[in-house]
């Protein structure tokens, strides 16, 4: 290996998104989310309790339903999370290059391909030896950055694997990240005219979990309240909500569905919806947000909804991501 291509090896980046179903069919979603929903971190129940619920009820009945709606949304490339995941690592790489010491970029899935274990091995074998690591969750959840926390540690143990470790725990607040939303959400005004409300959506987590001290609901308050700042908005022209509940137990509030139920008949007939949480578009974003609660909004009484896609695989994003890690970690930019 010469110089150059010795000193190109050294740094190396992570990024590292939740997963998705290899297709829209009921097979391959049973087996996404008999990983996605045995994991500790996402539900947090005692196993005795869970496990036969999972096994029992939601995995013989639920991937047929979840099924039709990823076939909504389902593109050319197959999953938009993969390809939008992929394409920004690509994109981060070219951002990246610069000159010798341009460090190699990966992305792995915590619950599905490419795998999180396979992109840290190639990384290994490059020989990584400063690793910084992106989840791709800019408000920090324990169920998605713990996760990703306790899979990178257990991975680099059972490898012997002991890289200088940048852990990025979160960008909620982070100047660059602001910015590339301001900017996302005034170009789409710009294409497709400002509406007089922007409501800022982010999945939600059972309220037990903030109440315990998980920082999520705050931080996505925060970066909501900057984004709002940076698009110079009055109050009452924007506000938050939480999307993507799952079970009987009370999540954060208040619900997106339930506020877009409620806005016509409080004069607001016109939104725009924007899910600051999310880097990626995915079945959340694509179906959720953009399909069926423009639906929970129209037949309310709504005149007009527009969804503002996610930063995806775009070069602001990319630069956006650069700017983080060479900020925090020295990385060349």
């Amino acid at each position: 290996m010469s110089a150059s291509a010795e000193g190109a090896a050294r740094a190396g980046v992570l990024l590292v998104n939740s997963g998705t179903p290899e297709s829209p069919d009921p097979p391959a979603v049973r087996a996404f989310l008999a990983r996605f929903l045995a994991d500790p971190h996402v539900v947090d129940l005692p196993r005795a309790l869970w496990l036969p619920l999972l096994y029992g009820f939601i995995l013989p009945f639920r991937p047929r339903r979840l099924a039709r709606r990823y076939q909504l949304i389902w593109r050319a490339a197959g999953s938009p999370l993969r390809e939008f995941t992929l394409g920004l690592r690509d994109e981060l790489s070219i951002v990246l290059t610069r000159g010798a010491g341009a460090p190699a970029v990966e992305a792995g899935m915590l619950y599905s391909s490419p795998e999180l274990g396979a992109a840290l091995g190639r990384l290994r074998e490059r020989g990584i030896r400063k690793l910084v690591v992106l989840p791709l969750f800019p408000q920090y959840c324990g169920a998605t950055t713990g996760a990703v926390s306790d899979r990178i540690n257990a991975e680099l143990r059972q490898h012997s694997y002991a890289p200088e470790l940048c852990f990025i725990a979160d960008y909620h607040d982070d100047p660059a990240y602001i910015e590339a939303l301001r900017a996302s959400v005034a170009e789409y005004w710009r294409a497709h005219a400002r509406t007089a409300h922007l409501l800022m959506s982010f999945h939600g987590i059972p309220e037990r979990r903030a109440r315990e001290g998980d920082p999520y609901y705050e931080q996505c308050l925060e970066s909501a309240a900057l984004l709002a700042r940076a698009l110079e908005l009055a109050d009452g022209e924007w506000s938050v909500s939480f999307q993507s509940r799952f079970g009987p137990a009370g999540w954060l509030k208040p619900y997106t569905s339930a506020v877009l139920a409620a806005m016509p008949a409080r004069g607001a007939r016109e939104v725009t919806v924007v899910c600051p949480g999310f880097a990626a578009d995915c079945l959340e974003t694509l179906e959720e947000i953009a399909i069926e609660n423009r639906g929970v909004f129209m037949r309310a009484g709504g005149q007009r909804y527009e969804y503002v896609p996610a930063l995806n695989a775009s070069a602001a994003h990319a630069q956006c991501l650069a700017q983080l890690i060479g900020r925090r970690y020295g990385i060349v930019v």
